[in-house]
């Protein structure tokens, strides 16, 4: 297997960010050419409080923003501007073809706001940089869940299910996750609606999927997609054993049950873009950056091993 070029967005520089790419750079660089976008002055910085050496190889990217302190664990605009043009770079890398694929480190969006940025997220700035429906895929091996809506109220759901956008999320699925069995296909309401009780949404879902069915189903062996499935009892272990993908209307309603499963080693990935994503699946984690707290690499780990692991 040939090493990849992998360039890291170094994410919230007051969060766990940097700790995570110091304290595991020698073992991914075994296989891998990192290039992390980060300036070598703010690394240093960075490495002196969290009192761990640059490791060998630890390749930077200059020029990225301004030099700022880090306070740890803080909430500011200064390390929210940084941590968008570090993803920025990154992101410019990738679409030049400087690098395979990138992978991201938790941001703070509330950071992000401070610092003028227009965006909640990673994944909808890619929409925009790219022009296209990006997908958000989180799990690990044992199950993956991409979300039909994401960072939306819960409130707007129902009246954003209808069959145009699903039948276009659902053919973007199939061509990018390329399931090799049947995806689960979680409905809507409680009982999944009961046959219209608790609610018909369901029967827009069960159109969109008869539809795609029609579009790439007739040659498969299985069906591509479920029928809407009851929410409450789809991540049961008798459910759950037939199924490595699932798509969940909402996002609580997918990731609830995924982090509770598999939180330590999920992963998230954006599908249906020019450009390989990765990212861990946690967040700043402020409360503990730079105490000296051991922390969990494996989400981190797994989101490099993906690409890895990906032609």
């Amino acid at each position: 297997m040939s090493r990849k070029k992998i360039a890291v967005s170094i994410g919230d520089l007051n969060g766990i960010g940097i700790q995570l790419a110091l304290q595991n750079h020698a073992l991914l660089y075994e296989s891998s050419d990192i290039f992390y976008c980060i300036d070598k002055a703010m690394l240093l910085q960075a490495s002196q409080k969290l009192d761990i050496p640059i490791p060998e190889g630890f390749e930077t990217i200059e020029d990225i923003s301004a030099y700022f302190d880090i306070e740890a664990g803080q909430v500011s605009k200064e390390s929210g501007a940084y941590a968008y043009a570090s993803f920025v770079k990154a992101v410019s890398l990738a679409n030049c073809h400087e690098v395979d694929a990138i992978c991201t480190l938790p941001i703070h969006k509330k950071a992000w706001e401070l610092a003028g940025v227009e965006y909640k997220g990673h994944t909808d700035a890619l929409r925009d940089f790219f022009d296209a429906e990006a997908i958000m895929m989180l799990g690990c091996e044992q199950m993956y869940v991409a979300l039909f809506t994401e960072h939306i109220p819960l409130k707007e759901v129902a009246s954003s299910i209808n069959k145009k956008s699903l039948v276009r999320f659902l053919l973007d699925f199939y061509k990018t996750a390329k399931p090799s069995s049947t995806v689960a296909v979680l409905g809507l309401n409680p009982h999944a609606g009961d046959e219209g009780v608790l609610g018909d949404e369901e029967r827009i879902i069960e159109e969109a999927i008869e539809y795609v069915h029609t579009q790439i189903g007739q040659d498969k062996p299985y069906p591509i997609y479920t029928k809407p499935l009851v929410p409450d009892v789809a991540f049961t272990p008798n459910v759950r054993k037939n199924y490595s993908h699932y798509i969940a209307m909402y996002h609580d309603q997918g990731l609830a049950p995924l982090k509770a499963l598999y939180f330590d080693e999920g992963i998230n990935i954006s599908l249906n873009l020019p450009i390989v994503r990765t990212s861990v699946d946690h967040g700043t984690a402020f409360d503990i950056a730079y105490t000296h707290t051991k922390l969990n690499s494996y989400s981190y780990l797994n989101a490099i091993q993906y690409i890895k692991d990906i032609s």
